[in-house]
């Protein structure tokens, strides 16, 4: 599984954006997961040139910064399109737009594991800003990685050259759960995360919101029982078929340290939070409705209210449940402000089905970027005009492959810019 994040002009070109140092949570709380409160968040932005200059220094000098007085936030394009209200231009983000098709990403990532990368948060931070010195996207994701989770939850996982992500030691049987640590602590176990999210909140210095994600437990699980990827994830299925009440039990395990996972990216700094659930198409509508949904809705919840315990903000949150087109009218009442979409949807029928209070995300197949440029505007603008500028966020239906142009990405994001700016004058 593929990190999603961000990439740029090499270490050479730092833009207006800092790279910074080792980031900034305090091991005792200051952006340490669930129940740390406002006292302990500030959310007071500070603006003003020297302030910034300021800023720069002290992550250049290796700084630890807390999760406070960030830069006052210059384009809220997406957060606006992700609550459903009026923009002037649709806002557009690409799934892992931090990625190997950048010769920047991989110079940085050259000698380094691919897991020890996850745990700088001086690297992360960096490979989130290197698309954004490229491209004029109105978003950036932190450049993590979903199977942090089962890390945390004590498993070894391996990036094998030529495989992909590797679990030394999968789940075979339901006696191996008591393997698994039963209790959690994410600012013990994942708070590099949180560091990486407070370094580059500030280092963004307000161009752009910053995005914190998960994978869903239904995906995790079928990781963790796979041992890696898998094409029909026989694996995973059959212990929902064998060993249901495991199952529920891994998935319930799961969605804890989901929770609080993510209500610790809002504390650290993160303004959108997306969930992932990348293998919702190896499940139909039934095993859906019984080991994917349930979880899914619970995570919207008691993510949302654990942030209004905390008085943190209320982000707006997005599920991307890939191939789930029959569970779409589902996912639009699960208690998320936006629905992700794949390729293998048109948009007029997804949003019939979704209806008009809801914020949809996608959908251009991620093989469009190989098409020419002239192809690529064609192809975005029927792809406007299908969805409408309104409630609308583009993306593409999975994340971009290794080996696209970054200069196809480049017309992909001016395209969305220029066509939906064209269509709402015109309106």
């Amino acid at each position: 599984m593929a990190a999603y994040g961000g990439a740029g002009n090499g270490a050479g070109g730092r833009g207006k954006m800092a790279a910074g140092g080792e980031a900034g949570v305090r091991r005792d709380g200051g952006a340490g997961g669930a129940g740390r409160g406002r006292d302990r968040v500030d959310r007071a932005a500070s603006g003003g040139n020297g302030e910034a200059g300021e800023r720069r220094r002290r992550m250049e000098g290796g700084e630890r910064l807390l999760p406070k007085g960030f830069p006052k936030l210059k384009n809220d394009t997406f957060l606006r399109a992700a609550r459903g209200e009026e923009t002037e231009h649709v806002p557009v983000w690409c799934m892992r737009q931090a990625g190997r098709y950048l010769p920047e990403f991989r110079e940085t990532r050259a000698s380094q594991d691919f897991f020890a990368t996850c745990r700088s948060p001086k690297l992360c931070c960096e490979l989130t800003l290197q698309p954004l010195r490229r491209f004029p996207l109105d978003a950036a994701i932190i450049f993590s990685d979903i199977l942090v989770v089962p890390q945390a939850l004590g498993m070894e996982v391996v990036m094998v050259p030529g495989k992909g992500p590797t679990f030394t030691e999968p789940l075979k049987e339901v006696e191996d759960l008591l393997k698994l640590r039963q209790k959690v602590d994410v600012t013990a176990e994942l708070g590099y995360v949180f560091q990486a999210i407070t370094l580059t909140r500030h280092s963004l210095e307000g161009k752009v919101p910053l995005i914190g994600f998960s994978g869903a437990p239904w995906t995790l699980m079928s990781y963790m029982i796979e041992g890696g990827g898998s094409t029909t994830m026989a694996k995973a299925k059959s212990w929902l078929y064998r060993h249901p009440e495991a199952s529920h039990r891994l998935l319930q395990l799961l969605t804890d340290v989901i929770i609080d996972y993510l209500v610790g990216q809002v504390a650290a700094g993160a303004q959108a939070l997306q969930l992932f659930e990348s293998h919702a198409g190896h499940l139909g509508p039934e095993l859906f409705q019984d080991f994917a949904l349930p979880y899914i809705r619970d995570i919207a919840q008691a993510v949302k209210s654990k942030l209004k315990e905390e008085a943190l903000p209320l982000v707006p949150m997005i599920v991307f449940a890939k191939d789930a087109h029959y569970a779409l009218r589902d996912l639009a009442h699960a208690g998320y402000e936006v629905v992700g979409l794949d390729w293998t949807i048109r948009p007029q029928e997804a949003r019939a089905q979704i209806g008009k209070d809801v914020t949809l995300q996608g959908n251009l197949d991620p093989c469009a970027l190989y098409a020419p440029k002239e192809k690529i505007g064609e192809l975005v603008k029927k792809m406007l005009e299908g969805f409408g500028t309104q409630r609308y966020i583009a993306n593409l239906g999975h994340g971009l492959y290794p080996d696209m142009n970054p200069e196809h990405v480049g017309a992909f994001v001016e395209a969305v810019h220029a066509h939906s700016r064209h269509i709402n004058k015109h309106s």
